[in-house]
């Protein structure tokens, strides 16, 4: 879709179809049928059993019936951006020179719109190849207020996320993990200009940005696991439809049967509360 001699600057051209510019520039290294068949099973079993290191993972492909060793499985979750999920002791690793900044979410009562926002990034599996996806939500209304999608796992996609959504609002708190792509400066940056408190959970802590893992879980039950996306762009219509019906029509049991855009839009909130771990 991005025209290289076409009337519009090529970041003119990224910036309206929302695109990673690092994305034109990429030269993928081909990956396997089989090893795009293993990550998708993978994904899969991931978001069963987030607490399944690389062994566990590995003892689950082979009695699937796979061929698989250790190595290999360790190196197809690093490429996808998957890490098992318990609390471990000086385990936090983020990028060198990066600033780790402490959780603030622990023992608040959230309850109100805006009072807390959340970023998160997943694989997204494709019928030949795979994209990550990072969304930023809102932790009462569960609303989806930006997402990106890129080829590359870098910190670019994610800063693009976030001044979109600060285009809609601005949180008292912004609660990612610990990885790279959140602590870079280029990210935090932002949030300290606009005078966010910014907040990390534990490395491995996947209850501490449950509500996004929620929103990975039907996302790719139903949407991405039924579609097997042919195109970049496919994926993109396909993904930007499902938030479309998640925001303003999917009702959400937590929420008392409403979609987030009534909360959003200031309807009282009587439901499960965004309690905190």
């Amino acid at each position: 879709m991005v025209e290289r001699e076409g009337a519009l600057s090529l970041r003119r051209q990224c910036q309206l179809l929302g695109l990673n510019r690092g994305a034109v520039y990429y030269e993928p290294v081909e990956i396997g049928a089989y090893e795009l068949e293993l990550m998708s099973l993978i994904d899969r079993q991931y978001l069963r059993t987030p607490f399944y290191g690389s062994r566990r993972v590995t003892a689950w492909l082979q009695s699937q019936g796979h061929a698989v060793n250790r190595k290999r499985v360790q190196r197809l979750m690093q490429r996808m951006g998957l890490e098992v999920i318990y609390q471990r002791p000086r385990s936090s690793r983020p990028a060198p020179g990066h600033r780790i900044y402490p959780y603030l979410l622990r023992g608040l009562s959230i309850e109100r719109v805006h009072q807390v926002w959340a970023a998160d990034i997943t694989y997204i599996p494709m019928a030949q190849g795979f994209l990550y996806l990072v969304v930023v939500m809102d932790w009462v209304s569960r609303y989806v207020l930006a997402w990106r999608l890129s080829n590359l796992l870098k910190a670019s996609f994610c800063v693009e996320a976030l001044e979109e959504a600060l285009g809609k609002g601005r949180p008292e708190i912004f609660n990612t993990d610990q990885g790279s792509q959140f602590t870079d400066d280029g990210f935090t940056s932002v949030l300290r200009t606009h005078g966010v408190s910014i907040s990390m959970d534990g490395r491995g802590r996947f209850a501490d940005n449950i509500f996004v893992e929620r929103l990975w879980r039907s996302l790719k039950y139903e949407e991405v696991y039924l579609k097997a996306y042919e195109s970049v762009a496919q994926a993109r219509r396909g993904i930007a439809a499902y938030f479309e019906f998640y925001n303003h029509q999917r009702l959400h049991q937590a929420l008392g049967y409403r979609a987030p855009q009534q909360l959003l839009e200031g309807v009282e909130h009587r439901a499960e509360p965004a309690a905190t771990p």
